[in-house]
């Protein structure tokens, strides 16, 4: 039987789970694909990834396939748009963050700053070994505290320490696949 960290038994997770998470994104000029993350992770605080996973598509093409500055430049319209769609999260503060955090963004980039770059700022040393359980798993670290501080001094807003914690997941700045799974190290 594979063994996976989680999202066995749904095709659309055990997709991200073996593809995804825990790979840093292709980095590029605008930061497109490391600021979707980012705000995804946002928008699943207090709701399950799958939720989150499942509405994906709608969120890209409400947020201009998180292009920062595209989302940068959303006014008031925008944040009433994005809540009656009902393909989303409506979440006010959830989409005025988004917003926020792309203007931030802007400006690290006005800046010569790049957003990975603080990230990498604060990754944490490897563990010595892979955990074997998920209820071992931190919820955050002095790393991600850090790393929420750093970012809401940039301007970014619904980032704080497990957020934080979570995109470093996602992103492969932490490797918290545990010892079983299915998915090899430095693929």
């Amino acid at each position: 039987m594979t063994f996976r960290c989680f999202g066995t038994g749904d095709p659309l997770y055990e997709t991200y789970h073996d593809t995804e998470w825990g790979v840093p994104p292709e980095p590029t000029p605008d930061e497109r694909e490391l600021f979707e993350r980012v705000s995804l992770e946002a928008f699943q605080s207090g709701l399950s990834w799958i939720t989150i996973l499942r509405k994906r598509e709608a969120f890209r093409a409400g947020f201009a396939g998180f292009d920062p500055e595209a989302v940068a430049s959303f006014g008031d319209a925008d944040v009433e748009r994005l809540l009656a769609d009902a393909g989303i999260v409506r979440n006010r503060a959830k989409i005025e963050a988004t917003i926020a955090n792309a203007r931030a963004l802007r400006a690290m980039h006005e800046r010569g700053e790049r957003l990975a770059d603080v990230f990498e700022a604060h990754r944490p040393a490897p563990r010595a070994q892979r955990l074997s359980r998920l209820d071992a798993l931190p919820a955050s670290t002095p790393e991600s505290t850090a790393l929420a501080k750093d970012l809401r001094r940039r301007g970014f807003r619904f980032v704080g320490p497990t957020t934080a914690y979570a995109a470093m997941q996602a992103l492969g700045y932490v490797d918290d696949h545990l010892a079983e799974c299915v998915v090899v190290v430095g693929r």
